[in-house]
């Protein structure tokens, strides 16, 4: 998982690293905060809904804040707002270590979550905006297989640190690297990059956007109550407005006429969100089933979980580098079928399942997603002008969130109608298995349209 630093020049050097020590430490602190979620459940006493929003409102935070940081990074600069979101992180991973109530902890990772929307924004713009297109593909495969290695090593130093120091452990572990990653852009990154036109910032369409997805939000993870189809419904229409009111903006926070002058563009960014919306649960689920069902250890259960990240970081290099040769589409495609086989065999998980079968479904489906991810990112970089960059890179890290928010929903949705706003004791572990199954069983499902709009998509190389 190395370049040839021969063929850098130093800014493209300095750059990158920047951007992959980045891109290791932000996953590392969300995987190894998943592990510790059973900890935190008994010690501030949360019960199952609860508990579920301490990932979503991390997610939940930075589906509302990605493309505000993208704009805002279009109009002042990238690496500024990437530099400003590493410090932010810092100060709000603190935050979430000293929380004493499961309301401040999911306080707290809604701040870590807005934070982190402007890594997401900037990550990949960055790469693009220093690397030339037969450059690209390589420079964003080592970036998404940096961001695999750390979702790998979380829940494996996440698990020893729950073990011997507790769960606040889980939220500082990282903090040095992030000053690493302070020190280069600070001290060895010099310039900056913008849009050409700065233009002006959209208020209405992202004040319109962010009440929609906490409409969204609140209204699955309070499901069946009676408010909740109200509350999804006007944050699917508050979507559509915006999606309209940003057709008729000049400089919206999302340009959404992206959607219209490129079918690669288009089927290649739903793609993503229904691949992520299918997968992104799996660290969650399969910690719960460990620790729960398995009576596993948090460290033992970090060393099982990080097959499925270890896979992605391997093959995700090999797959970007050769989606500059070979149709994205194809080698996309492949990868979500792969993915599907990979959920359907999670979905038959139970109490007696063998630790080899959950290695073999972990393992299927992280190499799916691996072959999937890479070239899709790339299709769609390689699909606009440089001068939309920062908006393609908002639509990667838009439709990223948005489908591990919606993969989160899923998840909230089920536990409230399976197992409800109780506390998960061994009473409930037949409910608790019979959730885990549901919401594998969904994930594979999901991945039939995103076949066929990654197969269907057109093609990238002439």
């Amino acid at each position: 998982m190395t370049v040839n630093n021969n063929e850098l020049n130093p800014l493209q050097r300095d750059a990158l690293t920047m951007v992959l020590v980045n891109a290791f430490t932000t996953p590392l602190m969300l995987s190894a905060a998943n592990v510790a979620l059973p900890s935190i459940a008994k010690d501030l006493r949360l019960d199952a809904v609860m508990l579920s929003w301490i990932p979503m409102a991390f997610l939940m935070a930075s589906a509302m804040f990605v493309l505000v940081f993208g704009r805002l990074a279009d109009m002042y600069g990238r690496k500024r707002i990437f530099l400003l979101g590493t410090m932010s992180v810092i100060v709000t991973s603190l935050l979430a270590a000293f929380s004493n109530s499961g309301e401040f902890l999911i306080g707290a990772r809604f701040l870590q979550g807005m934070s982190s929307a402007m890594l997401y924004a900037t990550q990949v713009a960055i790469v693009s905006s220093v690397f030339p297109p037969d450059k690209r593909g390589h420079a964003i495969g080592l970036t998404v297989s940096t961001i695999y290695l750390g979702l790998t090593c979380g829940p494996l130093l996440g698990g020893y640190l729950v073990d011997a120091f507790g769960w606040r452990a889980s939220f500082v572990f990282h903090i040095p690297l992030a000053i690493v990653v302070l020190l280069i852009g600070f001290l060895k990154v010099p310039g900056e990059w913008c849009a050409d036109e700065r233009g002006s910032f959209d208020f209405k369409g992202a004040i319109l956007y962010g009440v929609s997805i906490i409409l969204l939000c609140v209204g699955v993870s309070t499901l069946p109550g009676k408010d909740s189809l109200l509350a999804i419904i006007i944050g699917v229409t508050g979507i559509w407005f915006f999606f309209k009111f940003a057709q008729r903006t000049e400089h919206p926070i999302f340009d959404v006429r992206l959607f219209f002058t490129s079918r690669v563009f288009t089927f290649s960014c739903l793609a993503s969100l229904i691949i992520y919306t299918a997968i992104f649960a799996n660290v969650v689920l399969v910690s719960l089933y460990l620790q729960y069902l398995k009576g596993s250890s948090a460290s033992h259960a970090g060393m099982i979980m990080m097959i499925q990240p270890l896979t992605m970081a391997i093959f995700s290099l090999f797959a970007g580098r050769l989606s500059d040769r070979v149709e994205p589409r194809i080698i996309a495609s492949i990868g979500m079928a792969v993915t599907a086989l990979g959920l359907v065999m999670l979905a038959q998980l139970n109490g007696v399942s063998s630790i080899t079968y959950l290695f073999s479904a972990l393992f299927i489906t992280g190499l799916g997603f691996s072959l999937f991810s890479s070239p899709n990112v790339n299709a769609i970089m390689s699909a606009v002008e440089r001068r939309y960059y920062g908006s393609a890179t908002g639509s990667i890290a838009t439709m990223r969130v948005l489908g591990q928010m919606g993969s989160m929903a899923i998840v909230t949705l089920i536990f409230a109608l399976m197992i409800g706003q109780v506390e998960i004791q061994p009473s409930n572990y037949v409910k608790l298995e019979q959730a885990i199954r549901t919401c594998f069983a969904v994930s594979a499902g999901l991945c039939i349209p995103g076949f066929i709009f990654s197969l269907v998509r057109g093609k990238m190389h002439d």
